[in-house]
């Protein structure tokens, strides 16, 4: 039973950083759209939220978090350290962890979620990420809301959106391949449960 348990806590660990890698990547993968270019990371935050649930999802962006806080140059434009934490776009990234947290489980929360699911479960995890980085922009740039949202959400809704449908298009693959029984209109959650 104790050995089992160690190789949860090592798979979890395993998978959290395989997540917490490749939303460090992903953060390095500049897609030139206008109006403003945008970057991977959220796409791997849904991911790792879907793919791994709740806690796993929740630490794979704590790692990435902490990878950027030590200096490795792993944020958006390679920048990194505490300053960018708890500087004005600082609440985006704290953000990951809570949405990630938030998509896992929710997709827990069904033994067999569909896209419409995945869907809902990536919205709430985006509206999450914006929540946090508004409050954090608006207290640390001296915004008012309405200007935090027009400079922090608003110029990266169509970006997002594209995120949004390629999240749920690579997890229902990556989903059937891991456990092949699935239909296209369903998907069983397998890979971080316990």
């Amino acid at each position: 039973m104790l050995q089992n348990r160690n190789n949860s806590m090592i798979r979890q660990m395993v998978y959290g950083s395989m997540f917490g890698a490749l939303t460090a990547i992903g953060a390095f993968i500049v897609i030139p759209l206008q109006p403003v270019p945008i970057t991977l990371q959220t796409l791997f935050t849904g991911l790792a939220g879907i793919l791994l649930g709740g806690y796993t999802g929740a630490l794979s962006q704590i790692i990435y978090v902490i990878l950027g806080v030590i200096g490795l140059p792993v944020f958006a434009g390679g920048k990194a350290g505490l300053g960018t934490l708890l500087g004005p776009s600082g609440g985006y990234l704290i953000g990951f962890i809570v949405a990630a947290y938030i998509i896992g489980k929710i997709a827990e929360s069904r033994r067999e979620a569909g896209p419409v699911w995945i869907v809902i479960s990536l919205i709430i995890g985006n509206l999450v990420i914006y929540t946090f980085g508004t409050l954090q922009l608006s207290l640390l740039a001296h915004l008012s809301m309405g200007k935090a949202l027009l400079a922090g959400v608003v110029p990266f809704l169509v970006g997002d959106l594209i995120k949004l449908a390629a999240t749920v298009f690579i997890s229902i693959k990556l989903l059937k391949r891991i456990n092949p029984s699935c239909s296209e209109s369903t998907t069983t959650y397998k890979i971080g449960t316990k």
